[in-house]
């Protein structure tokens, strides 16, 4: 079976559980999720900036109304577990956790805890940082000692 841990900011939409569950093939595989749910006042101004960037200026105003701290915690429980359920439905194995600080090191503590064959980011754009190479693919490419494909989500959750 194949193992992939698979990080994402947000639910998944159907369109991208078909995504990632065909990238296979016929191969069975096996997903760890981790979620983070939203950041801080840094994420936020960053994130405007990407709606902005896209044309999307409606979404750079209501960030400011993003949930953060427990709020922001139990969103992102309901997120990660309508993620897990979705990829269940698809026919494969699922299981996650939300993760709160240090989520590059939490990345590479879980490639080596379950043997990862790869790891999957599905976010956003985020332009910003991906000009950077601040993005969660970009360094954890340097990090986690498998390969890491970068994908961006198909819609909005």
């Amino acid at each position: 079976m194949f193992t992939s841990v698979l990080m994402i900011e947000k639910a998944l939409t159907s369109a991208d559980v078909e995504f990632v569950t065909t990238l296979h093939g016929d191969e069975q595989v096996a997903f760890h999720v981790l979620l983070q749910p939203r950041g801080d006042q840094a994420d936020r101004l960053l994130r405007a900036i990407d709606d902005i960037a896209l044309g999307e200026l409606d979404d750079a105003v209501r960030e400011g109304g993003t949930p953060e701290g427990e709020e922001a915690r139990s969103v992102g429980q309901q997120a990660l577990d309508v993620s897990l359920q979705a990829l269940r439905s698809a026919g494969s194995r699922a299981e996650g956790r939300l993760v709160e600080d240090h989520p590059l090191d939490a990345l590479k503590s879980l490639v080596g805890e379950v043997g990862a064959d790869e790891v999957i980011v599905l976010t956003d754009p985020h332009y910003v940082e991906e000009f950077f190479h601040r993005d969660w693919a970009s360094r954890a490419r340097h990090k986690v000692g498998v390969p890491v494909l970068k994908l961006f989500s198909h819609s909005k959750a």
